[in-house]
């Protein structure tokens, strides 16, 4: 193919070489001054390859004028301005479904961590306390009541494997979801107070930005956990901390953070949280099969005119 792909942010090794064979792509981060770059080179793009770590801004598409399609990496796309590339007429597509079992199977580890103190257990034994003194008892996870906040293509992932806890689940959207039996909820704090666990699997962007509040987290209270895989901006950090902080509830499990990879400090200190570095697709199996359907939906396209799985 003699169409020209800009490669806008780093991907997997593989994917790269598996582009670079395929495609003619220039990556954009090799350049010292890109604006300089794409105001010599724009109009020779036809595609980009980015992911949802990255993204793509308006006004890097307004410097692509023979823009037509961007590939993404990722599930997430509140990194690219979907507002402009609609109106540009550019086409965008996103690599669900293939990671929804890896993002569920790391809700439930931890779920699982935050209740059972798995991560804490494992530091009270390798800094010697259990010479000492017996690790604290935790909270069990079968049978009690689990919120999805979220309950699209990955939070039902989350409530079959929950399922087999034999969990009492319930679940909030914008709007009740087609197909379900679990009792939807119009009201989060409602849910929350309901719930043992609230699990967060909700799209980011401006519309779910701090979406779990300090008053969702005061309804959660002292004796529920919160577990984020979703987006950091989904959950008011600020008040998440406090609330860890101050015992307003019991714990949770965060794979995401509002200004990754910069976690607060904050909760370095505190034992009843576990932190991940954002792996909830960090497998062998998924990466390769988001890489695969990243170079499909760019093939799809520029062959068919249409996208695998598109966003708009």
């Amino acid at each position: 193919m003699s169409q020209r792909i800009l490669q806008n942010g780093r991907l997997l090794p593989t994917l790269e070489d598996a582009l670079a064979r395929e495609f003619d792509i220039h990556p954009l981060w090799k350049e010292a001054d890109p604006a300089a770059f794409l105001a010599r080179h724009g109009a020779e793009f036809t595609g980009m390859v980015t992911s949802a770590v990255v993204g793509a801004d308006g006004a890097l598409m307004r410097s692509l004028p023979s823009l037509k399609v961007i590939s993404s990496f990722g599930v997430g796309y509140d990194s690219i301005d979907i507002d402009t590339a609609r109106a540009l007429g550019i086409h965008v597509s996103n690599t669900p479904d293939v990671l929804n079992d890896c993002v569920a199977d790391l809700a439930m580890g931890l779920l699982i961590d935050a209740a059972r103190g798995l991560s804490a257990a494992d530091r009270f034994v390798r800094r010697g306390d259990w010479l000492n003194a017996k690790f604290r008892l935790t909270t069990q996870v079968t049978k009690k009541r689990l919120g999805i906040v979220g309950l699209g293509r990955i939070g039902r992932a989350v409530a079959r494997r929950a399922a087999g806890f034999e969990m009492d689940i319930r679940y909030h959207n914008r709007r009740p979801a087609e197909g379900v039996a679990h009792e939807y909820m119009a009201s989060l704090e409602e849910l929350a107070r309901w719930a043992d666990f609230l699990v967060v699997t909700a799209a980011g962007g401006a519309g779910t930005r701090h979406l779990i509040s300090r008053e969702v987290l005061q309804a959660l209270g002292p004796d529920g956990f919160l577990i984020n895989v979703a987006r950091g901006t989904v959950v008011d950090e600020a008040a998440l901390v406090a609330a860890l902080r101050d015992g307003l509830i019991a714990g949770a499990g965060l794979d995401v953070f509002e200004k990754e990879p910069h976690v607060p400090p904050a909760l370095f200190e505190l034992d009843n949280v576990v932190l991940l570095p954002h792996i909830a697709s960090g497998t062998h199996e998924t990466r390769q099969a988001m890489s695969d359907l990243v170079l499909n939906n760019l093939r799809s396209y520029l062959r068919e005119g249409r996208l695998l799985t598109p966003v708009c």
